[in-house]
């Protein structure tokens, strides 16, 4: 364990939280259910680090990777996606093109197979931020209550004010629009209804791509997904989430939960723009935001982690000129409906709608994500924030799987694949740090004991990590321990822990 850095990520945390309950309280305090922003709140201000007097740097970066796979090859998506991983993840993110359509309008699967079904927006302020203490941006007011269609009839009336007309006009000129809007505009806020609960994907049996694995409410669950061991259901990880936007609605930089895949599909309206940033550039881009982005008051220098954990937030937003000037790559995707966006492990990635529009995502694995997995897990112990999903449980049992599928083929080829082979790798080197952890505390006095009754995933008490292998249970705590703690939290002085029980 790496002692400190846990305690002061959580002062910056309480820091944040504070000026977030602070925030809400006085939006709360002046702004009626119904009405949307208040005027102080969303001011917009000219925020002199990022310059946007000059946009001819859109043209500057570079599109990411566009794949229009045949029939033969959309058969299997996981199969097909691991095998362009190696050439597109190196943009972060990519498009592919599917060479079948929805026959079902998600509209029509709204309106009329889910009758009843409405969803809360949250309001966006149209803005840029100093990220200082007195001035952040937040996305947590909620806006108001919409069906699909009465939310579409907002959103084309807000386009059609603004341009006198529904028609879609030329990407480049949205996107300037955009950074013109969000820099020095009249508008203050949009919504956006995001993470709703939900596939917008039809039941019936005579469309082709809800019958077809790239459905994403089955997709995270195929046999070659990782997160098929998940015994629960998880909304936005294994199961889809709905995300219904109008002109300028965004979604702030971020990376995905666990540093897992997403695929998002665009079921229709207007299109959207996404930024890329590849998982290899990932700590120059958190540099990047650290030094330009955030300011010392709320970000201090000697703790990188703090910026991950902002950043988690989703809610900073800042052009990506400013990663283009300190030299990290970003790529860019324009999405059209029917066209999925893939993003891969540790790519961050932002974007915005250009109109009314429709889109579901959700996250999935493969064997090759367990490295980048483990990274972020060990980023989350260092914040002591809980996962979502059980890694050492889908370790050992991806691992075991694996092994029984070589042993199930032929004798001739006893190779493993890439993909497998991570997996494999990771799960040796796991299971040897395990076992060394448990000879040091069993030749400390700790006893032994088998337990194979446990049901629920089990958290440490330090740093929140799962313990699906083995885990402590000590006299000084009525929480269990993960095997990476050697210290006694009680009496500090002994070497590991005593009068132990090791499960």
């Amino acid at each position: 364990m790496v002692e400190g850095l846990p305690c002061s990520s959580m002062v910056i945390t309480d820091k944040l939280v504070a000026i977030k309950s602070r925030e809400l309280k006085r939006m709360e305090a002046q702004t009626d259910h119904d009405v949307v922003p208040i005027r102080d709140n969303f001011l917009k201000r000219k925020v002199e680090k990022f310059d946007l007097d000059d946009l001819e740097w859109i043209e500057k970066i570079p599109e990411c990777m566009v794949f229009r796979p045949s029939r033969e090859e959309f058969e299997d998506p996981i199969e097909y996606l691991e095998k362009i991983a190696p050439l597109a993840s190196c943009h972060g993110i990519c498009k592919i093109v599917s060479p079948i359509r929805a026959s079902v309008p998600a509209g029509i699967v709204l309106m009329r197979e889910k009758p009843g079904f409405k969803f809360t927006t949250r309001v966006q302020p149209l803005r840029l931020s100093e990220w200082s203490e007195d001035d952040q941006v937040s996305f947590f007011m909620n806006g108001r209550k919409y069906t699909f269609r009465d939310f579409e009839k907002m959103a084309n009336k807000e386009f059609t004010r603004r341009y006198s007309s529904t028609c879609s006009l030329p990407e480049k000129y949205i996107e300037e629009e955009f950074w013109n809007e969000i820099c020095s505009g009249k508008t203050q806020s949009v919504e956006y209804a995001c993470d709703i609960d939900g596939s917008a994907f039809s039941s019936s049996l005579l469309d082709q791509l809800a019958n077809s694995k790239w459905n994403l409410k089955t997709l995270s669950r195929l046999p070659k997904s990782t997160l098929r061991h998940t015994s629960a259901a998880i909304p936005g990880v294994t199961d889809p989430m709905l995300y219904i936007g109008m002109l300028f609605s965004m979604f702030a930089w971020h990376v995905e939960d666990h540093y897992l895949y997403s695929i998002n599909y665009h079921h229709c309206g207007a299109s959207k723009t996404w930024y890329g940033v590849p998982g290899h550039a990932a700590s120059e881009f958190e540099r990047v935001v650290r030094d330009k982005v955030y300011t010392h008051d709320i970000m201090p220098v000697d703790q990188p982690n703090a910026v991950f954990e902002v950043l988690l937030g989703k809610t900073t937003m800042f052009p990506p000129n400013l990663l283009l000037d300190n030299g990290v790559p970003v790529f860019k995707a324009v999405q059209k409906p029917g066209e999925f966006v893939i993003t891969f492990p540790g790519a961050y990635h932002a974007g915005f709608s250009h109109g009314f529009n429709c889109g579901e995502a959700v996250n999935f694995a493969m064997s090759q994500w367990f490295p980048m997995g483990n990274i972020c897990r060990d980023r989350y112990a260092l914040l002591r924030k809980t996962p979502l999903i059980p890694h050492e449980e889908l370790l050992c049992k991806e691992a075991l799987f694996l092994s029984h599928e070589r042993l199930q083929t032929s004798s001739s080829n006893n190779e493993w694949d890439s993909s497998s082979e991570k997996c494999i790798d990771v799960f040796v080197q796991f299971m040897r740090s395990q076992h060394y952890a448990r000879w040091l505390h069993v030749n400390t006095g700790a006893r032994l004991l088998y337990k194979s009754d446990i049901q629920a995933t089990i958290y440490c008490g330090i740093c929140r990590r799962d313990c699906y292998v083995s885990h402590f249970m000590c006299s000084c705590s009525l929480d269990p321990i993960c095997l990476h703690h050697g210290k006694c939290r009680k009496t500090k002085t002994s070497g590991y822990f005593t009068k132990c029980c090791l499960l």
